[in-house]
């Protein structure tokens, strides 16, 4: 019966793996009533890493290559089972395939406005997506850590959990860029690469490496936004009371309109027009009086109104300008500090 038992045995004579691109991360080699024979092939491919785990124990570990199996290629698992200078064959083990390839183009993202501390404009809440790119540094690691005995672990299996690593760590990222919102917005690579530095170590806890983080959009929930627009706006027009006129009026206009076209009437509307109307007359009157003024023109320029987000849009270009070296970080700082003159 044990002959027939022996028999019946298959002998693995090669191990290896043909790895698709499905996402799989690891991968056990099927060994059910079966087992490796002294001398039998290991073909590890690049990108690839291969284990040997005896009773649940990592043993041996090979990376790119072809092997014969021996006691002088498996010491480890020859000392867990207590081989002396015969190899006793055949043998049975568990063995686990890893990719080591780029696990590129993972999203993560900001489910909800996070809070965090700025140097402009104190806390504010803050919406950012992008992606990273990963991939399997120590298959000891990620076997004991992550994979475990698994026959099969996939990136989807690992995606929630390094989704909420980026999330934990994009708060200090920020705090430790130094770097207020504005000129993150300007400079989203400065703040891909603090993200990087933060995370690599929680990463490298897992048995992996992270290759590279970007940062694809950086926003203020629209309240917020709101009140930028208007900051932005009050620092455009500075203290001079004939601006500041001319900037309120400009923002009631539009409202006037709404009022108009919607039909609104009553004593409270034609108050807020007559209000709207005074402060246009008394602009019209000062701009007039100027206007006689000689070289009024030369003394001081018109005012137009600039959007929040023309604004961001020009620190956006000068920060890829700085980037690309054709600014210097003075000129930047000093075109920054000219478009937001006295908006802290």
């Amino acid at each position: 019966m044990a002959l027939m038992d022996f028999i019946k045995k298959q002998f693995i004579d090669i191990i290896q793996w043909t790895e698709e691109d499905d996402g799989t991360l690891a991968w056990r080699f099927p060994m059910q009533d079966m087992e490796i024979q002294n001398g039998a092939a290991l073909t590890v491919r690049e990108s690839q890493m291969a284990v040997f785990v005896n009773e649940g124990k990592v043993a041996d570990v090979f990376g790119p290559g072809q092997y014969k199996l021996t006691t002088q290629t498996l010491p480890v698992l020859t000392y867990l089972k207590n081989w002396d200078k015969l190899f006793e064959s055949p043998f049975k083990s568990d063995v686990y395939f890893f990719s080591t390839r780029q696990q590129l183009d993972q999203k993560w993202g900001t489910p909800q406005p996070i809070t965090v501390r700025d140097a402009d404009f104190g806390m504010v809440r803050l919406r950012a997506f992008g992606n990273y790119t990963f991939r399997v540094a120590d298959p000891k690691l990620f076997y004991t850590e992550i994979s475990g005995t698994r026959d099969r672990y996939a990136v989807a299996d690992l995606d929630g959990q390094l989704r909420a690593l980026m999330l934990q760590n994009i708060s200090n990222a920020i705090a430790a860029s130094g770097i207020p919102f504005i000129d993150l917005a300007a400079n989203q690579m400065a703040f891909a690469e603090a993200l990087k530095k933060g995370l690599a170590p929680e990463f490298a806890k897992l048995g992996l490496t992270l290759e590279s983080t970007t940062v694809q959009n950086l926003s203020l929930p629209d309240e917020l936004q709101k009140v930028l627009d208007q900051r932005i706006g009050m620092g455009m027009v500075g203290n001079d009371m004939g601006k500041f006129m001319q900037y309120q009026t400009a923002q009631a206009i539009p409202k006037m309109a709404e009022g108009a076209a919607g039909g609104g009437s009553g004593i409270a509307g034609d108050a807020m027009g007559l209000g709207a109307g005074v402060a246009l007359g008394q602009v019209l009157a000062q701009n007039l009086a100027q206007g006689l003024r000689p070289n009024a023109a030369l003394a001081e320029a018109a005012v137009v109104p600039v959007s929040a987000s023309d604004v961001m849009a020009t620190l956006e270009k000068l920060g890829e300008l700085k980037a690309k070296g054709v600014l210097t970080q003075e000129e930047f700082d000093a075109k920054k500090a000219e478009l937001l003159k006295k908006l802290v």
